[in-house]
């Protein structure tokens, strides 16, 4: 189960997207995160690169709480197509965050 709302996913990957605009925003965003949703966050983006199956979601969370080496900022925004991996990721799970990319974008 992933420990990160798909809102908030949605959000990441729109500021993902527009990252030479939003760079300082998504860090913040990022940065803001529990520690739960942050591995949440980069084992969704593990799973979507295809680094794991979508049935190693819990190997893949325990993988990034054991490497941790470095803030989850900096490693994900170093990472290229960011919103691409995650919404990958999202698909793998059964999940979308089609709807609410929608509704952030219609200011809601």
């Amino acid at each position: 189960m992933l420990e990160i709302t798909t809102r908030k996913v949605a959000q990441i990957i729109l500021m993902a997207r527009e990252l030479t605009r939003a760079e300082g925003e998504l860090r913040a965003f990022i940065e803001n995160l529990n520690e739960d949703e942050a591995i949440s966050l980069v084992a969704l983006m593990w799973i979507g690169r295809g680094t794991f199956g979508a049935d190693e979601l819990e190997e893949a969370k325990t993988t990034a709480r054991d490497e941790a080496d470095h803030p989850t900022a900096d490693y994900l925004l170093g990472t290229p197509h960011l919103s691409d991996h995650l919404e990958n990721g999202l698909d793998a799970l059964g999940l979308s965050a089609g709807e609410d990319e929608d509704d952030l974008i219609r200011g809601g």
